[in-house]
């Protein structure tokens, strides 16, 4: 399977939580590895992220109020956001 694409919207909310992670605590196991964790187990079992809406799917980060929204492509997967649980849930509805 390829690499997981991001959307850009997501991209940027990766970057956003990573960098105030790091400027919060930086002695906290960073984001960034657990995202990485979190998409290795999307890699080996794409099927298994609980449905959330029609056919994206969630994988919960541990450590972090965030998880993984996706969509398993022919080619892959596509993350359409990394969503922090705290904020407004639905934001992301109208990404692809």
């Amino acid at each position: 399977m390829n690499p997981p694409e991001f959307h850009r919207l997501a991209e940027y909310e990766l970057n956003e939580a990573a960098q105030f992670y790091e400027l919060e605590d930086p002695g906290l196991v960073p984001l960034l590895v657990e995202v990485d964790r979190c998409l290795q187990a999307i890699q080996a079992a794409p099927d298994a992220g609980a449905i959330l809406r029609g056919t994206v799917r969630r994988r919960l980060l541990r450590r972090f109020p965030y998880a993984l929204l996706y969509k398993i492509k022919p080619n892959g997967v596509r993350i359409l956001a990394v969503m922090n649980l705290r904020r407004r849930p639905n934001y992301w509805i109208d990404r692809e």
